[in-house]
């Protein structure tokens, strides 16, 4: 029998795998809540960040449903007709943000350097698009989109801006959207423009190592509000209404 190629597959992946196959064979059988991240996290020897993709991974499936202070309940044993499809080689949300953080701070620190304040005024208009994107109840990705470029084009690298693109358009993949809708709403895109604002006063004084700094805090406060606890009722309602 010939070698077959070895599929590289990441942690989350593998904790989905196996809590799909226990899912399918009835031991969590339908209308049943999952063990909690934490319980999850000590039995598989992982972190709780890898555990919580792996949830959200089977929600994408439609194996499970994440609800709001109540827990992650078993709906399917296999993919609903809904389910949408998750690429093999995905990235997971904390995986992207951590390439982020290595990329986007010396890309930050590059734009204290090189940018004009044509540049400085134009990092300033994405935030007040961020701001008006808020005022009418949306969400501010195409501004913070826009930041995150603008920042790395005012650090002079053609190739990295092509990269940090890249990078900020997993966003689209269906497991980060989903990461989004849970953890994203008014009160955790405030506090994220409030950290775009130090990364701009940084590059508009010609500070390298305070924008790096700037940039890569925001970027790690990204990751914990990705990783904070579970949105209460309330707070999932209103992260809804955003969403849409």
């Amino acid at each position: 029998m010939p070698l077959q190629a070895v599929e590289p597959r990441r942690l989350y992946r593998q904790i989905a795998e196996q809590l799909r196959v226990l899912i399918q064979r009835g031991e969590f059988p339908i209308g049943s809540r999952l063990p909690a991240e934490r319980e999850l996290a000590a039995q598989l020897g992982v972190s709780r960040p890898s555990v919580r993709e792996a949830l959200i991974a089977l929600e994408v499936e439609g194996l499970v449903e994440i609800r709001a202070g109540s827990g992650i309940h078993v709906v399917s044993r296999e993919p609903g007709p809904t389910a949408r499809v998750l690429e093999p080689t995905a990235f997971g949300p904390f995986e992207i943000m951590r390439a982020r953080q290595v990329v986007e701070g010396e890309l930050a620190a590059l734009a204290a350097a090189h940018a004009t304040k044509a540049q400085v005024a134009g990092l300033r208009e994405a935030l007040v698009q961020m701001e008006d994107d808020i005022a009418q109840g949306a969400m501010p990705i195409h501004g913070d989109r826009v930041f995150h470029l603008r920042v790395a084009e005012a650090a002079e690298n053609g190739p990295l801006v092509r990269t940090v693109a890249a990078l900020y358009d997993e966003r689209n993949n269906p497991l980060f959207e989903l990461m989004g809708h849970h953890f994203e709403n008014e009160k955790t895109w405030r506090k994220a423009i409030a950290e775009h604002r130090a990364v701009v006063a940084a590059i508009a004084a010609h500070k390298p190592e305070a924008a790096r700094a700037a940039m890569q805090l925001h970027l790690q406060r990204s990751q914990e509000r990705y990783a904070d606890a579970w949105p209460q009722p309330a707070e999932a309602t209103q992260a809804a209404a955003d969403a849409h």
